[in-house]
C-alpha cells in the first residue's frame, strides 16, 4: 500500500492522517476536503465564534508546523465525487483522479437546509455559516432559532449572551428530545426560560415569510407567527454519502451512513469508514449506531487508520463509551453513554432545582448513561461504569445511593 486517500478534511480526516504517520506509514497520504480550510474544530462555531470570544481563524485543530509535518497531498476546496474501486482511485469534483490503494471515508455530514431562499435564514455547520450568523446578530436584536437540539440550544444560549431577544421553537415536548430522557429535558426547558428565552415547545414551523427578499417572520403549525429578522435552523444533518453510490460500499437504511464493522471495515477491501457517517455495531447498546460528535470522530478515525494499515491482520475494535458535551449559559452539559430511551432515571448528585446534578439512566436493569449538568469531575468519575456492563443496582451502589 503506497497511496492512502482520506476523503474528508475534518476532525476524523485529520486524526486518520496523524494515525497513519504515527504507525510508520511513509507513502502518500492525500487529504480531500470540500471546504477551503485546513481541519478546524466545529464545536466553537455555535459558542465562542458566535459570541466573539474566538475568531473563525482561531479554531484550527493544529498549528502550521504540526500540520506540515504530516506531509499531506492536500486537495482542499475539492469534494470527493466518486469512488472507483476497480481503478483504485477516487475522483474529485473537478474530474481529476487520485490513486487510492486504501481509502478512509470521513466525508461526514452537512446541515439540512430549510426550504426557503430568504436572506437572514441560516444553518450552522461551517466557518462561513458562523461568520454569516455572527454578522446578522451584530445587526439585529432579535433571532428565532428553529430546533432545540445541540446546535439550536447552543445558538440560543450564545444569542442571549449577546443580549439578543431569542425565540426557540421545537416540535418535540422538550429540548434535546432525541438525546435525553424527558425528565431531564424538562430541566433544560427551565434552564432556557431561566435565561430569558421565549421557548415554544410542541409546535413545528409551517413556513417562512419575508419582505424585500429577507425573512421577517416564521409561521408556526398552530397558526401563530414569530417576528424575527434572523432565523437559525438546527434541523439535523444529511450525510455526505452520495459519492459512494454505485461503488459497492454498502450504505445503511434507518440511521443511514456507511455500514462498517467494529474495526471500521466497509463492504469493500481496504475501504474504511469513520466519523459522523460510520454506522457500526456496538455490543453494549445493541444493534448499530452512528455518533455525531467531536470525540467519536477522532477516536474512531484513529482505529480505522491503524486497521487499514494492518490489512488482514486488523484486530482493533472500536466499542467506545459515547461522549457528548454542550456548553449553555455558562454550564457544561455532559453525556456519557445513552440517556434515551430509559426506563429509570436517578439524580445521584445535586438536584434539578439547583441546576447542578449528575443523573443515571437505566434500561432493562442496566446502567446505560450518565448525564451531568455543571458537574464535570463527578460526571467523568462514572465513565468506567459504562466501559463494562454494570447493573442498575451496582451503579447506584457505586454512587453511594442506597436502595
Amino acid at each position: 500500500m503506497d497511496n492512502v486517500v482520506i476523503a474528508g478534511a475534518g476532525m476524523a480526516g485529520l486524526h486518520a492522517a496523524e494515525s497513519l504517520r504515527e504507525a510508520g506509514f511513509e507513502g502518500r497520504v492525500t487529504l480531500i476536503g470540500a471546504e477551503e480550510h485546513r481541519p478546524y474544530s466545529r464545536p466553537p462555531l455555535s459558542k465562542e465564534v458566535l459570541t466573539g470570544t474566538s475568531s473563525p481563524k482561531g479554531i484550527a485543530l493544529r498549528d502550521d508546523a504540526a500540520f506540515d509535518a504530516l506531509r499531506l497531498d492536500l486537495r482542499l476546496g475539492r469534494g470527493a465525487a466518486r469512488l472507483l474501486p476497480g481503478e483504485r482511485a477516487v475522483e474529485l469534483d473537478d474530474g481529476s483522479r487520485v490513486r487510492a490503494d486504501g481509502v478512509v471515508v470521513a466525508t461526514g455530514a452537512r446541515a439540512r437546509r430549510p426550504g426557503t431562499g430568504l436572506a437572514g435564514v441560516h444553518v450552522l455547520r461551517t466557518r462561513e455559516d458562523a461568520e454569516e450568523v455572527r454578522a446578522d446578530l451584530e445587526r439585529h436584536d432579535r433571532v428565532a432559532v428553529v430546533g432545540a437540539g445541540f446546535v439550536g440550544a447552543e445558538v440560543a444560549a450564545s444569542a442571549r449572551a449577546l443580549g439578543r431577544e431569542v425565540v426557540l421553537v421545537e416540535a418535540a415536548p422538550t429540548p434535546l428530545t432525541r438525546a435525553v430522557d424527558p425528565r431531564v429535558g424538562r430541566v433544560l426547558t427551565d434552564l432556557h426560560r431561566d435565561n430569558g428565552v421565549d421557548l415554544r415547545l410542541g409546535v413545528g414551523v409551517s413556513g417562512f415569510e419575508g419582505e424585500g427578499g429577507r425573512v421577517r417572520r416564521i409561521r408556526l403549525a398552530d397558526g401563530s407567527a414569530v417576528e424575527a429578522p434572523v432565523v437559525v435552523c438546527g434541523l439535523g444533518v444529511d450525510l455526505n454519502t452520495e459519492w459512494l453510490e454505485g461503488s459497492g460500499v454498502a450504505l445503511a437504511d434507518g440511521a443511514g451512513g456507511v455500514l462498517c464493522d467494529a474495526r471500521g471495515r466497509t463492504s469493500l477491501p481496504n475501504v474504511y469508514a469513520a466519523g459522523d457517517l460510520a454506522n457500526f455495531p456496538h455490543p453494549r447498546y445493541g444493534g448499530r449506531m452512528r455518533l455525531e460528535h467531536w470525540t467519536n470522530a477522532g477516536e474512531q478515525a484513529a482505529v480505522a487508520a491503524r486497521n487499514l494499515l494492518a490489512g488482514a491482520g486488523a484486530a482493533e475494535e472500536y466499542t467506545p463509551v459515547p461522549y457528548f458535551w454542550s456548553d449553555q449559559y455558562k454550564r457544561k452539559i455532559q453525556l456519557l453513554g445513552q440517556a434515551a430511551p430509559a426506563d429509570r432515571v436517578e439524580f445521584v448528585h445535586g438536584s434539578p432545582e439547583e441546576r447542578k446534578f449528575v443523573a443515571f439512566f437505566g434500561r432493562e436493569g442496566m446502567l446505560i448513561g450518565v448525564l451531568g449538568l455543571k458537574s464535570t469531575p463527578k460526571t467523568m468519575r462514572y465513565r468506567p461504569l459504562l466501559a463494562e456492563p454494570t447493573s442498575w443496582e451496582d451503579a447506584l451502589a457505586a454512587a453511594g445511593v442506597g436502595r
